[in-house]
């Protein structure tokens, strides 16, 4: 049996990022950034929201490059059994005369 090779991309497998942050993630910082900008009329409420919601995202980026496809695919989903919620059991008693 021959040995087969497959050639693998590096940049192929590798997240679409901007300044280090998920490209998705960039351009929801970037226009929450603007839009508090124009809201507000303060460049500067526009930067330091901008700065922070970038700085977020690179880390989450950086962190786990799938979260943000996961967390969109997540809301799709059936809920399933999670150990952290408890639901309560709705009981009734009623009488019989």
């Amino acid at each position: 049996m021959e040995q087969r090779i497959n050639r693998v991309f590096r940049s192929m497998n590798r997240p679409l990022t901007i300044l280090g942050a998920e490209r998705r993630l960039f351009f929801l910082a970037l226009m929450t950034g603007v839009g508090l900008f124009n809201f507000f009329g303060s460049l500067f409420a526009g930067l330091v929201a901008f700065i922070a919601l970038w700085l977020l995202a690179a880390w989450s980026t950086r962190s786990d490059p799938q979260m943000l496809r996961i967390l969109l695919n997540s809301a799709r989903s059936r809920i399933r059994y999670d150990a952290a919620k408890h639901d309560i059991a709705q009981v009734r008693i009623v009488r019989h005369v």
